[in-house]
C-alpha cells in the first residue's frame, strides 16, 4: 500500500479527529497551527486536502475571462518608507533570498524581470466572499529557490513584506513553494503590477484562498521550523484567527 493510500484509508476509517491527528503527524502533514482548540481540525483539513490534491493545479482561464473591474482590497501604506520607493520607481526595492540556502542573494526587481517569466490567468479568491480573474506574470518561486541551492531539509517558505504597518508575513509548505503556479509576480493584465494590487512584487498562490497572495513582497527565507517568525502559526493571518493553510 502506498502512502497516500495508507493515509487516506486510516484518515476515512478513524473514529474520531484526534486520532487522524496523531496519523497526520505520523507522516508530517501537521500544520503550525495545529495546536490549540481548533487545531486537530486544522490538521485534518491540511493533511487530507495535501494528499488529495497533490500535484493538481488551479485552473487557468481564457483571456476573455479576464474581470473589468478587479478589486484591490485596500489602499496602497502610506508610510515613509513605502513612499520613497514609490517615489524612486521602486529602483532600490531588492528581494532577499536567505534560509537555508546555499547562495543567499538580493535581487533588484530589473534583476528578478530578467529570469524566465510565466503568466497565468487565475482566480483570486476571497474568504470574504469576492473573487477576480487577472493575468499574472512574474518568475516561478521553485526558480528562484532553485537557483539559490534551497536545502532539501527546508518544510517552509516565509516571505515578508518591508516592515510597514499592516502587513508582515506568510508562509506556505515547500510543496507549494515549488509549485509552478507558485510565482512571484511582478505584471498583471500585461503592465507591471499596480501599487493597489501589491507592485512592484506580489506572491501569487493560484491554489489558495487570496489571503495567502500578499502584497509588497521583499524577502523570502526557506526554514524547517517557523517557530522563529511571529508567534510561530506560520502567518500573521494565522495569528489573527484565520487557517494557516487555505487550500481551495
Amino acid at each position: 500500500m502506498t502512502r497516500r493510500k495508507m493515509i487516506i484509508s486510516g484518515l476515512a476509517g478513524l473514529g474520531g479527529v484526534t486520532a487522524a491527528g496523531r496519523l497526520a503527524a505520523q507522516y508530517g502533514l501537521v500544520p503550525p497551527d495545529g495546536g490549540g482548540i481548533y487545531g486537530p481540525g486544522a490538521t485534518l483539513n491540511y493533511a487530507t486536502h495535501r494528499l488529495l490534491t497533490a500535484g493538481a493545479s488551479a485552473r487557468e482561464f481564457a483571456p476573455q475571462k479576464i474581470s473589468k473591474t478587479p478589486y484591490p482590497n485596500g489602499k496602497p501604506p502610506k508610510d515613509e518608507i513605502f513612499v520613497r520607493q514609490i517615489t524612486n520607481g521602486f529602483a532600490d526595492w531588492r528581494l532577499e533570498v536567505g534560509g537555508m540556502v546555499e547562495r543567499p542573494s538580493s535581487l533588484s526587481i530589473a534583476e528578478i524581470k530578467g529570469l524566465p517569466a510565466n503568466s497565468q490567468i487565475t482566480q483570486l479568491v476571497c474568504e470574504e466572499g469576492w473573487s477576480y480573474v487577472a493575468e499574472w506574470k512574474g518568475v516561478a518561486l521553485s526558480h528562484v529557490l532553485k537557483l539559490a541551492g534551497v536545502s532539501r531539509q527546508a518544510k517552509f517558505v516565509v516571505y515578508e513584506t518591508l516592515p510597514i504597518k499592516g502587513f508582515t508575513f506568510d508562509s506556505i509548505d515547500i510543496e507549494e513553494a515549488m509549485h509552478p503556479q507558485t510565482l512571484i509576480s511582478y505584471g498583471m493584465n500585461g503592465a507591471d503590477m499596480p501599487i493597489e494590487f501589491g507592485g512592484p512584487l506580489r506572491m501569487r498562490v493560484p491554489r489558495q484562498l487570496g489571503y495567502k497572495s500578499v502584497k509588497y513582497i521583499a524577502k523570502v527565507t526557506a526554514t524547517d521550523s517557523l517557530k522563529g517568525f511571529g508567534k510561530g502559526l506560520g502567518s500573521m493571518d494565522a495569528e489573527y484567527g484565520y487557517s494557516w493553510y487555505a487550500g481551495i
